[in-house]
């Protein structure tokens, strides 16, 4: 089912101060880095939207999948917000976010987890046939987004990871138009974040846990010594949860 009635409605925030614009602007995502093949090298396996945090890009996101589902097909999307514009002659391709800010609060985050979303569930039924499984994973603001596409479109995806990601309060009318009805699908979901973020505030992560688990099918834990990043223990409870969803084979 297609939210694109909610889609077409103008939501704009205040004028953001870090990224030229508002809070709520339109958004289209531009940028794709596949997997070796394409997206339909493996078109029976259900396909991972790859999602980055602020300040990163579609390359990061590249190599979290080779370690966790080589043998899944992969499209790692590029924030549509540019932070820095690749060094004239390098092969790095710049630094982008999906938000305004690194951490917007408030009205502005829920129109910015609205925009975001609204791109990435826009690029997917473009570019993806509507019977293939598409599971979204996103890092710090690429959690929130992945999460945010089921508060937009749950009937889309088959299940979510959100890596040290937050959650947008959902407080502003028609920016998360299937909350109410989300819990019925019962999606699985990946939660997970370190002790030691010194980046998301602690009672964000606690709030998003705690949300996810009253919306959503939610396999969360927390890792001693892990800071705002990732770690090879957390990437074996994500590949032991992907086969037990029978989303991965399991053979790295």
């Amino acid at each position: 089912m297609s939210n694109e009635a909610n889609a077409e409605r103008p939501l704009i925030g205040r004028e953001s101060t870090t990224v030229p614009g508002h809070f709520g602007d339109p958004l289209t995502v531009e940028h794709v880095l596949a997997s070796r093949g394409g997206i339909g090298q493996h078109p029976t396996h259900p396909l991972f939207l790859c999602l980055h945090g602020w300040g990163s890009n579609e390359e990061e996101m590249a190599d979290i999948m080779r370690l966790i589902a080589p043998y899944n097909d992969f499209a790692a999307l590029r924030g549509p917000l540019t932070l820095a514009e690749p060094e004239p002659g390098s092969r790095e391709p710049g630094n982008y976010a999906w938000l305004h800010d690194s951490l917007p609060v408030g009205e502005d985050l829920d129109y910015d987890a609205y925009a975001a979303a609204v791109a990435v569930d826009r690029w997917v039924a473009a570019n993806i046939p509507a019977d293939r499984d598409v599971v979204p994973l996103g890092f710090s603001q690429g959690g929130l987004v992945a999460v945010h596409l089921l508060r937009l479109n749950p009937e889309r995806y088959r299940a979510v990871i959100s890596l040290s990601g937050f959650n947008a309060p959902g407080q502003v009318p028609g920016t998360a138009p299937a909350d109410e009805r989300l819990a019925d699908y019962d999606i699985p979901v990946f939660y997970t974040y370190g002790k030691l973020d010194d980046v998301i505030p602690k009672y964000e992560l606690f709030a998003a846990a705690a949300w996810l688990e009253e919306h959503t099918w939610l396999k969360t834990k927390s890792y001693h010594g892990l800071d705002h990043n990732v770690s090879l223990e957390e990437f074996a409870d994500l590949r032991q949860w992907l086969l037990d969803h029978d989303i991965t084979s399991g053979v790295l």
